[in-house]
């Protein structure tokens, strides 16, 4: 992230000028960059540019040129740049994204050939030849780019590329010798950078400088450490060199690399550095010969750790100790080659000579055995080394030639067999030891008393044996490195086959006797048995759930052990709600809901469980019948209160019961309704009466319909209030404050006409209602 510091700088510009590094486009040639700048030295001959490509920005900008880091914290004091991007834009601070293009500016093919990448644009090339009298040129370099982000999975994906490439004059091949050192790996962002967290692991992290923020001397977001490329050479032979750095895919996100001023000088190879880290540091004892041969050279000089080793004046040195080597070579043009090696040493390993006793088991007299099982024993469980052969021969064994080739599958055919193991380290240094192997046919018999458990659920004679609780039973007769099988057969445990797997469910009823096999390097165990017996267990009813009537307290209920078939020799425990009752019988009454559990065990110490569950039930308590009847149709309505399960009839005590307690279509009259609990604790009873009112009646004493009265209305269910009955004209014909038998139809003793008449009814809860009826006479 670039962070603005543009007022800063408008502030203290001498301050921000000595902390960058400042660039000139102007000053020198192509030719003066790389004579002058790069190389500097008259040892490199017939240097000559033979090719620039640049981004063509207009005026004095262009993409290459000459950097001075002095004052700065940039590594280099000095040096050459390549860009793609601006050169002035290579400049810090770190305070806007370097993203440039330029008309027609084409990427590279050399460089896409040898990187095996495509699409490049926007290449800066410097391209030249020389020759040199040394076998081997260096260079140092930095890689900066914008691609580095920070915390940012685009790291793991982007990277522009660049190359220094070299080949012999006339050649078509190129060598890119911009290389991650040690490895064949170009140098890029992707290949050189810190873990990035959920983006990418870590690459060549050791090789990685920095993100960078807005206060360093250079215009990017991440840069490498100083790098060094070398490349051999055939003395007094010209070559052409291509410095080249390109984008990928397109002009965004620019990159650079920085060339130290004066650091493209003569080297002598003297090999690999040597080291703990990378696995080829030298041995004990060990030597190594440095060769620093050059053609032409008149004289060397060795130092080791800075400090010339007077008496060593020839091409070649030999180490025996650890330091950092450099030679200096003189050549006849009075130049000189340098060459520097860092040596480290590592520690022999040390191991043990040990001695095996192995089971011929079989007494054949011969037996197949992993040699690397006694990795352990020799190395004296050290991590750190390892066996890495065995052999027949000692010498082979220092030697590390002609090893055992099936060392996992060796057949050991003698009573006592010596063998060399080489012992090594991760430096690849190692040592010797003597694995002496025996052949052993002494057998230690085992002592397995039959394995007992009770049946399980059902009780049918199989159970689900653990094999590794039999085992225990008898480790103390084991070896330590003892390992225990089972099987069904003695020929199975005789030719190792169809090994039994824990848990094991017996196959024959009750019992059934398996085999054991031990396996142990260091003693011999006799193939024996176990007898598994299943114990026979009580078998009881299935758990159940009863009702307590609570309207019944304190009467008491039956609850039974459950057990099935013979019942001698059996004792009971029971408990309530998890607490020991102190039942010792079969079977207990209770007057109390709850948990019940009765464990029932015999005389074999098997027992089992049976859970009863007594739920509370009521009879149940009407807490009020509503009538609705402001509708067509009339709906009765009960709400009951209790522990019980409750069902509904209506005016039958035999039913039918229904669910709901909602009845509809209720005609007027009187009802008893009817509560009953399912789990049979009792029926009670609520009576109800649903007002109707007559639309006739027919007073001619046949004691059909000889009055006329409310239906649903009595002195204690619906009492009236008020009974009045009026002719069409007003006139009261009849008045009661209660309804008694009703209006017969007379007034003052007289048979009223067959007519309409009507009435109004108050009823006690302030109720009142308004309507007609007929009279009609019949038979005269």
């Amino acid at each position: 992230m670039k962070h603005p510091i543009l007022f800063l700088l408008s502030l203290f510009p001498l301050f921000a000028f000595g902390q960058s590094i400042q660039v000139d486009s102007n000053s020198f040639t192509p030719q003066q960059l790389i004579e002058d700048i790069l190389i500097d030295s008259n040892c490199i001959d017939s240097v000559v540019v033979t090719n620039v490509v640049g981004g063509d920005f207009g005026g004095n900008d262009q993409s290459y040129g000459y950097f001075d880091a002095t004052n700065t914290s940039f590594p280099f004091e000095e040096g050459i740049v390549l860009s793609t991007g601006r050169l002035q834009n290579t400049q810090g601070p770190n305070t806007s994204l370097s993203d440039d293009d330029a008309p027609g500016w084409i990427g590279d093919t050399d460089l896409e050939i040898v990187l095996d990448e495509s699409n490049t644009t926007n290449a800066t090339i410097l391209e030249f030849q020389f020759s040199s009298s040394a076998s081997e040129i260096s260079f140092r370099y930095i890689f900066a780019s914008e691609e580095y982000q920070e915390g940012n999975p685009n790291t793991c994906q982007f990277s522009d590329l660049f190359g220094f490439l070299i080949r012999p004059l006339g050649e078509e091949q190129y060598e890119n010798i911009a290389l991650v050192p040690d490895t064949q790996t170009p140098v890029k962002v992707t290949t050189v950078h810190p873990e990035i967290p959920g983006g990418c692991p870590a690459e060549n992290e050791f090789f990685f400088e920095s993100f960078n923020g807005a206060n360093v001397p250079i215009n990017f977001n991440g840069q490498t450490k100083v790098i060094e490329a070398t490349a051999q050479l055939i003395p007094n032979t010209t070559y052409e060199v291509k410095l080249v750095i390109a984008d990928e895919q397109n002009f965004r996100f620019d990159s650079a690399v920085f060339l130290e001023a004066g650091s493209f000088e003569l080297a002598t190879e003297l090999g690999p550095n040597r080291l703990l880290s990378t696995g080829n540091a030298l041995c004990e004892n060990e030597t190594l010969v440095l060769d620093a041969t050059e053609v032409d050279a008149t004289g060397y000089t060795w130092f080791r750790d800075g400090v010339v080793l007077p008496s060593e004046t020839s091409e070649m040195l030999t180490v025996d100790a650890p330091g950092i080597y450099e030679v200096t070579v003189a050549l006849q043009n009075g130049c000189e080659s340098f060459g520097e090696i860092i040596i480290e040493f590592g520690e022999t390993p040390m191991a043990v000579d040990v001695s095996v006793e192995v089971c011929d088991i079989d007494q054949d007299g011969s037996l197949t055995y992993n040699l690397f099982d006694t990795n352990d024993a020799v190395t004296n469980n050290d991590s750190a080394i390892f066996i890495s052969n065995f052999f027949q021969d000692a010498s082979d064994a220092m030697s590390n030639i002609d090893p055992i080739e099936t060392p996992t599958a060796y057949e050991i055919t003698s009573p006592g067999e010596t063998l060399f193991a080489r012992v090594e380290n991760q430096p690849g240094c190692f040592t010797i030891a003597e694995v002496t192997i025996t052949l052993t046919t002494t057998v230690t018999p085992l002592q397995i008393d039959p394995f007992q458990i009770c049946d399980d659920i059902p009780i049918d004679g199989f159970a689900s044996f653990s094999l590794s609780e039999i085992t225990t039973t008898f480790n103390g007769q084991l070896p330590s490195d003892a390992i225990v099988q089972y099987y069904e057969s003695q020929n199975d445990a005789s030719l190792d086959e169809n090994r039994l797997s824990t848990p094991f469910i017996n196959t024959l009823a009750n019992n059934q006797e398996i085999f054991v096999r031990v396996f142990s390097e260091t003693d011999c165990i006799a193939i024996s048995s176990v007898l598994l017996e299943v114990l026979s267990t009580p078998a009881l009813d299935e758990d159940i759930s009863l009702q307590y009537c609570l309207n019944d307290f304190p009467s008491t209920i039956i609850l039974n052990s459950g057990v099935l078939g013979n019942t001698s020799g059996l004792s009971y425990s029971w408990t309530f709600n998890g607490s020991t009752l102190g039942a010792t019988t079969s079977s207990i009454a209770i007057n109390e809901p709850g948990n019940y559990v009765v464990t029932v065990s015999n005389t074999n110490g098997c027992s089992a469980t049976r859970s009863i569950s007594v739920q509370p039930s009521d009879v149940a308590t009407i807490e009020s019948i509503t009538v609705d009847d402001q509708n067509q149709s009339t709906t009765v309505t009960v709400t009951v209160s209790g522990e019980g399960d409750y069902e509904y009839a209506l005016d039958n005590v035999f039913g039918p019961y229904v669910e709901s307690p909602v009845f509809t279509d209720v005609s007027s009259g009187f009802h008893t309704i009817y509560v009953r609990d399912r789990n049979g604790c009792g029926i009670v009873t609520g009576e109800v009466a649903v007002i109707g009112f007559p639309t006739f009646f027919t007073p001619n004493g046949d004691g059909i319909h000889d009055t006329w009265k409310i239906d649903g209305a009595s002195n204690t269910l619906n009492p009236t209030e008020q009974f009045v009955i009026f002719d069409r004209y007003g006139k009261i014909l009849f008045s009661s404050r209660r309804m008694g038998n009703g209006w017969d139809g007379t007034y003052q003793g007289k048979i009223m006409p067959s007519n309409d008449y009507w009435y109004l009814i108050t009823f006690t809860d302030g109720r009142t209602f308004r309507g007609h009826f007929s009279l009609i006479k019949r038979g005269g």
